[in-house]
This record gives C-alpha cells, structure tokens and sequence, in this order.
C-alpha cells in the first residue's frame, strides 16, 4: 500500500489492518517508532479535528510535522501549481497528507510525488481517513461491523464522509437508512453501486420514521460552504435537529456519530446521554490516523 487516496482502493484485508493496528495502539500493545520522519501536512481548506489528530499521531509517535493552513503567505498566491508545490514538499517529508477542494487533487498529487500521500478530504468525494476511524468507532460501540442497521442524515450529496463510509460499509451487510431534504440525496453513483451490490437501502425525509430500528445514527451538518446559492442553504439548513427527546424509546446499543463540526444539527442535551458518541469518536482519529501513518511509512 503506497497511498490512501479512496476507500474504493482498499480491500477488506487492508481495512481490517488499519482498525486492529488502530486497537493495539490504543491499548498500548503496539508502539511504533516515528522519530526522525516528518510528516507534510498539506490543507488548502479549514480543518480542526482533522488537521490537529494527524499532527497528534505524528507526534505521539515520535515524528515531525510542517504544516500549510489554507494558501495566505505562500507561493500558491504568486501563482505557484499544487504540482509544483507538492514536489517541493515531497523534498522535505517523508509523508504528505492533503485536504484540498477539488475533487481528485490527492490522487493527483500521489501521481507527482514520490513519497506516501494521504486523502485529508478532496472536495464532495472522499474523506478515507474519517471513514476508517469512523469505522473503528463502530467496532468499538457495537463489537461488530457486519449486519447492522444505519442511518445517514443531512447532507448527503455533498458530505464526502458518508460517500466513504458507505463503500467502506458496503461489504458487511449493512441495512441503510439515506435520510436527506430531497436536494441533498445520496448521489445516484453510490445508489446504483449498492444496487450492483445487493445492499439493502431505503431513502426517506423522517428520521422519526427509522430511529428506533438503528444501532447507528450517523449525522452531518448541512454544508454552506457547498452551495452555490445562499438562498438554497437556508431552505435545508435546519432540516433536522437531534434531540434528546427524539432518542427516548431507541435501542439500548444505539451510537449516535457525527465527523464534526457540528451547527445545530445535534442539541447539546444530547452530549450527556448514554447514546452520544462523536467526541469519544474524534479521539478514536488519533489512534487510527498513528495506525495510517506508521503502515504507509512502513513500520507496521
């Protein structure tokens, strides 16, 4: 494994790797030795979890981070190309990690470079680093993977979360839920793979209408940052809002999840309830994004 561009590029083995390397660093059964390597964290959009967890592993494990947040003060504003701009990184790291708003940019960059490229997200498509921790936190929550009810909420056009999560999912028969105002549904690709593949799904608008047959409830925000039209995002914005009240009569094993940030599509009343997962699932990033870096670098 060279790089880790898309979910699509891994086979089950390999995802199977990422999340027992991710539980054995975790319990501290495997510590691997980073010291000496840098890590060249690459991120033309805003990131928080995602940009400061990979930086955290990369520490924690002995290594060293440069970093770039969004292109103020560099040589992209003189006009340099990401081509360019990624060669000269490739000579001062030992892995690139990358989050950039086109779609297909890291595959793009592992093509120039010489050196391990990670997918940090490009634009709608993929964010596989997120869908491995996600699928880590399943494991965690539920003991399993294989044979569970989900659900996916909010933007599901553009999250290029779920777009991961839902070919990482594809194999372990899965029952999914596509909840989504009607302008946001999961693109028809991904419907149409999942039919080819016999995977069981439904769409709908009401969340109330499925909530209490889910062991996972998996959230997004409504994107802004997406839409050409402001005035199509305040249509959608406040289509759904979890709630404590909402979760009353759920299963007893139900997680709720969410990549983050969060608006408002999660009340804060259900941070304290037994269902809430989405802090304890951004510490799970650290652990598998330590396990990402140590097996393209290597040392697994």
């Amino acid at each position: 494994m060279n790089h880790l561009i898309s979910m699509r590029d891994l086979t089950k083995a390999e995802i199977q790797q990422f999340i027992s390397t991710a539980a054995k660093i975790e319990k501290g059964e495997l510590q691997p030795d980073l010291t000496g390597r840098v890590m060249g964290a690459l991120f033309f959009e805003p990131s928080t979890r995602t940009h400061l967890s990979f930086e955290t592993a990369m520490k924690r494990l002995g290594g060293e981070v440069i970093s770039m947040s969004g292109t103020k003060g560099t040589s992209v504003e003189k006009g340099e190309t990401l081509a360019d701009t990624v060669k000269v990184i490739n000579q001062y790291s030992d892995i690139i990690v990358i989050r950039h708003a086109l779609e297909g940019a890291a595959r793009y960059v592992s093509e120039q470079v010489t050196v391990p490229v990670v997918n940090a997200g490009d634009g709608a498509n993929q964010h596989p680093t997120q869908s491995l921790l996600d699928l880590y936190s399943i494991y965690k929550t539920q003991n399993r993977l294989t044979g569970l009810t989900i659900a996916l909420i909010g933007d599901l056009k553009y999250g290029r979360t779920v777009h991961s999560l839902v070919h990482a999912l594809a194999h372990t028969q899965p029952k999914f839920y596509f909840i989504s105002p009607p302008s946001l549904q999961m693109p028809r690709y991904i419907k149409d793979e999942l039919r080819e593949m016999k995977v069981d799904f439904e769409e709908g608008e009401h969340v109330e209408d499925v909530i209490n047959q889910l062991d996972i409830l998996y959230v997004t925000r409504i994107q802004r940052e997406r839409f050409a039209d402001p005035v199509d995002y305040e249509r959608v914005k406040n289509a759904y809002v979890i709630s404590r009240a909402l979760l009353q009569n759920v299963k007893p094993n139900l997680k709720v999840l969410h990549p983050l940030p969060r608006v408002n599509e999660i009340s804060t009343d259900v941070d304290q309830t037994k269902y809430a997962y989405y802090f304890q699932q951004a510490k799970n990033g650290v652990f598998m994004r330590q396990a990402i870096l140590s097996i393209l670098l290597g040392e697994i």
